[in-house]
């Protein structure tokens, strides 16, 4: 960005005074936290632009080119030239490619105000340049050591005049110009050249073990030859006993003058793998979102009388994870998933009563009602936007504590921009493409370098346990698949539509490039990028280097989820896309496009989704064949009256007496079930099934079961001396109290289930003798609303709110630069002024019969002190009616919130 200031600005501040309310725009918008709340003005705007936790945050937002370039700013001089900052990119050689994408790079560092002055005093931000910066406790990305003076500012003047006169250099008469003189002989490549032809064997092997970092090393107390050739020209100096160190200049001209060993301007292509038909893509996305809504239909259906009980630190017991992924015939991380699918969507929380359990919500039987592909819809948009990550369930938190499902501790903020970033990059390849998961994972890598930063190996294992982003990206591309959001690995169109992405036919309709959406966490303490430090045939010479790593968050059980594996066929490598290209990557949408997006996306998942069947097919085994998806009063019925065989394209349920009982408890007739059968099979109903249908009904209820504590009556007297005989009826305790009834000292239920298990067919009955119908009682929770994203900090401002933060901006910073007239009382920089009552009537009384325009002190309602420029219409009923620059309209002030005035100075 060009700056029009003359002069040249002396401060960011000054730097920020000098833009436009666009400029400022793109400022607040790409870094929001510096309107939280809104600054007074551009001063305290250029404050927090450089506090430590907002650097921090803008630089984990950084592209890898953009942060390389920061890094490179960070080990120039200070201020530097665009053409210092060039060589550092690009090297002596040069690099088109480099020197193409720098005023992008260095267009963004000025954007979020990491980097401000003119083309040739480039200054980065203090803070950043202090994080990234080399020093012994943090070494920089880059690989570079301390400069010359840095690394000599302890050493004696004798040892620093004789490193001189070594080097061939005449002796001076300070140690500051003989460090000058150094310095320059280090960064003359001509000269630098020569001294190094002279090197004996071995002392160029350890340099180039040092050159791209870690730049120290450890010597013995007496090092070898060919490394006191190099301490005692200066080409490696001392920074502690046994360690020495590569001046940063030594290093730069043995890298050529380059800053980074593969400067990295273009992002990475991302690489297909398959490509399908679109048809047939979309297909099998439907096909995966059908069973995804059978499976949680299935999930909450069997929590439907009360599910499992809440843990008391919260969340899903081992034990009860277990018996669901049993139930739903899925691995464990997969059942994870789809409890906290249904969680996110709002259809399943605690009930909040003293046992407390998980149900289903009201919002379920509401959910349950609408069009399939709604259902859907509302599954994904949840999937999409929540902070969640159900991968981390059964890992280990930052207190070595379990992660269970539905508890604490799975939110990460990540999570939804991840999302949100994998399935935008999908989008921007040839419809039907399945991509290279680690090609995708390349190309996020590079737009969020810091948050992933290279993995390190846990100690104790010898794989390397990748970063959270990572994993995050490669879960949705997992549960991208198990949702029906892709399919085969390629996105689907109602999954291109639930990003608002337009439909894609070709493959530049949408940018797979999108720009580096910038981000990431630090760099610590760990080894900077780079090669290791010198090891091997170095440290037999008397060097060694350090091994630095990074820790990273330990991966999680999901990690198992499954994968689709398919044959990869060699591809040509994509050329990466023309920069121009990479300077706009969609951002998420906002709530009202994401409800427009998911409608769109519902509307093209319809027609794929199977229509309902009203039919099944009866077969001679008792069993019932349903060829699909079966209407809701069909299945509910069916799954009362037979138990579940198999699933799949095709259900296959089974009859037994069991199951025919549950169904007359259910208050059915034999001849309503017949009825019922009879008109939902296409074929004739078996003859056994029918018999087994009268068997049970026929002994159903000829016993019966209440509570006396319970008691047994039948009008068959030989059935009940059976009953007594019985040595199974022993644990029931039983005895006769007339010809026809037996009581039992167990309660009703362990009666009629002890009875069903002797091979009865009991019913209970009221206290006055009827038969009582026994339904599953469908448990719901108390309204419930679905949890809340936790945000990755503050929110991208909205354009009326960016409008009216800008212009409070300007008004503020209006009113503390405006000149004023010197007095004897005039208030400290930034103090409003303060005056007495009756001075402040009157200087207001002046300046109304004068016209001019007053600097006031004003203390609003809430007690808000803030600085105006007002020009006083006029003064009455202790109120002050004015023209306020500042806000750029009249308002009318009471003098008793008026702190003081002061005259402005004439221009």
């Amino acid at each position: 960005m060009s700056q029009e200031a003359s002069p040249a600005p002396r401060s960011l501040a000054e730097a920020l005074r000098a833009r436009d309310d666009a400029s400022l725009a793109a400022l607040l918008r790409s870094r929001p936290d510096l309107i939280t709340p809104v600054p007074t003005d551009l001063t305290q705007l250029a404050t927090r632009a450089g506090t430590r936790a907002s650097v921090l945050r803008a630089l984990e937002r950084l592209d890898r080119f953009a942060l390389q370039t920061a890094e490179a700013l960070a080990v120039a001089p200070d201020p530097a030239s665009d053409a210092t900052l060039l060589g550092l990119m690009a090297g002596d050689a040069g690099d088109e490619t480099v020197a193409a994408a720098l005023p992008r790079a260095l267009g963004t560092l000025r954007e979020q105000a990491l980097v401000w002055g003119d083309d040739d005093r480039l200054r980065l931000v203090r803070t950043a340049r202090e994080l990234l910066a080399p020093s012994p406790q943090h070494p920089s990305p880059t690989g570079l050591g301390p400069t010359v003076h840095e690394a000599t500012s302890g050493m004696s003047p004798g040892r620093i005049q004789e490193i001189v006169t070594t080097a061939g250099l005449a002796s001076t008469h300070d140690s500051v110009s003989a460090v000058t003189a150094l310095t320059a002989l280090f960064t003359d490549r001509e000269k630098m050249a020569g001294l190094l032809a002279g090197a004996p064997e071995g002392s160029l092997e350890v340099l180039s073990r040092l050159v791209w970092g870690p730049p120290y090393g450890q010597v013995t107390p007496e090092p070898a030859a060919h490394l006191r050739w190099l301490l005692d020209r200066g080409l490696l100096l001392p920074t502690a006993p046994g360690t020495v160190v590569l001046p940063r200049e030594v290093a730069l001209h043995l890298r050529a003058g380059r800053a980074h060993r593969r400067p990295e301007p273009l992002p990475p292509a991302v690489e297909p793998t398959a490509t399908h038909r679109p048809q047939g893509v979309d297909a099998t996305a439907a096909g995966q979102a059908h069973t995804a809504l059978a499976t949680v239909e299935e999930l909450l259906k069997d929590w439907d009388e009360g599910g499992p009980a809440v843990l008391r630190a919260g969340g899903l017991s081992v034990r009860d994870l277990k018996r669901t992924a049993v139930a739903l015939d899925a691995p464990e991380p997969v059942a994870a998933f789809w409890i906290e699918l249904a969680y996110a969507a709002g259809l399943l929380a605690s009930d909040g009563e003293a046992d407390e359990r998980y149900a289903a919500t009201p919002f379920y039987d509401e959910w349950l009602e609408r069009p399939p592909a709604e259902r859907w819809a509302l599954l994904a948009r949840a999937w999409l936007t929540a902070t969640r990550a159900p991968g981390l369930v059964g890992g280990r938190d930052a207190k070595d504590r379990t992660l269970s499902a539905l508890g604490p501790g799975l939110d990460r903020s990540a999570a939804p921009e991840v999302r949100h970033r994998v399935l935008t990059l999908l989008a921007g390849l040839p419809a039907g493409t399945a991509p290279d998961p680690e090609s995708v994972l390349a190309r996020l890598h590079w737009e969020r370098p810091l948050r992933g930063a290279a993995s390190a190996s846990r100690p104790g294992r010898g794989t390397p346990a990748e970063d959270l982003r990572t994993r995050l990206a490669r879960w949705t591309l997992t549960e991208a698949e198990l949702l029906g959001v892709t399919g085969r690995g390629a996105l689907s169109g109602h999954g291109r539509a639930l990003l608002g992405a337009p439909a894609a036919g070709t493959a530049d309709s949408t940018d797979t490039g999108g720009t580096a959406v910038p981000g990431g966490a630090p760099h610590g303490a760990g080894s900077p990028t780079g090669t290791a430090g010198p090891t091997g045939a170095a440290a037999s010479a008397g060097t060694a280097g350090p091994a630095g790593a990074d820790t990273a968050e330990p991966p999680g059980p999901g990690a198992k989820l499954p994968v689709r594996h398919r044959a990869t066929a060699p591809a040509t490598p994509a050329s990466p896309a023309p920069l121009p290209a990479l300077l706009h990557a969609p951002a998420p949408l906002s709530p009202t496009e994401q409800a427009a997006a998911t409608a769109a996306a519902a509307r093209l998942l319809a027609p794929l989704l199977p229509e309902p069947l009203d039919h099944v097919l009866l077969q001679a085994d008792l069993t019932a064949v349903a060829p699909g998806p079966l209407e809701r009063p069909l299945a509910e019925m069916l799954g009362v009256l037979a138990d579940v065989e198999s699933k799949g394209g095709a259900t296959v349920y089974r009859f037994t007496p069991a199951s025919v009982r549950r169904a007359l408890d259910a208050g059915r007739a034999a001849a309503d079930l017949h009825d019922f059968l009879a008109r939902h099979s296409r074929t004739p109903v078996p003859q056994p099934l029918a018999y087994l249908i009268d068997d049970v009904a026929r002994k159903h209820g000829h016993l019966r079961v209440g509570a006396a504590s319970a008691y047994v009556r039948c009008d068959d007297d030989a059935l009940l001396n059976e009953i007594l005989a019985d040595k199974r009826a022993t644990a029931l305790r039983l005895r006769r109290l007339a010809p026809t009834v037996l009581a039992a000292q167990s309660d009703p239920a362990a009666l009629l289930e002890g009875l069903r298990a002797m091979g009865f067919a009991p019913a209970a009955e009221s206290a006055e003798g009827d038969v009582l119908i026994t339904r599953a009682h469908a448990h719901r929770t108390p309204p419930r609303t679905a949890p809340e994203p936790v945000p990755d900090g503050p929110p991208p401002p909205d354009p009326t709110l960016l409008t009216a933060a800008i212009r409070a901006i300007r008004a503020g910073d209006l009113a503390a630069t405006t000149p004023r007239k010197q007095t004897g009382t005039d208030p400290a920089a930034g103090e409003p002024p303060r005056t007495s009552s009756a001075d402040t009537l009157a200087t207001v009384q002046a300046a109304v019969l004068t016209g001019d325009s007053l600097w006031i002190g004003y203390v609003n309602a809430e007690g808000a002190a803030s600085q105006r420029v007002i020009a006083p219409i006029r003064v009455e009923g202790g109120f002050v009616t004015a023209y306020d620059h500042t806000a750029d309209e009249v308002r009318t002030y009471p003098l008793h919130r008026i702190t003081g005035v002061a005259e402005l100075a004439e221009d």
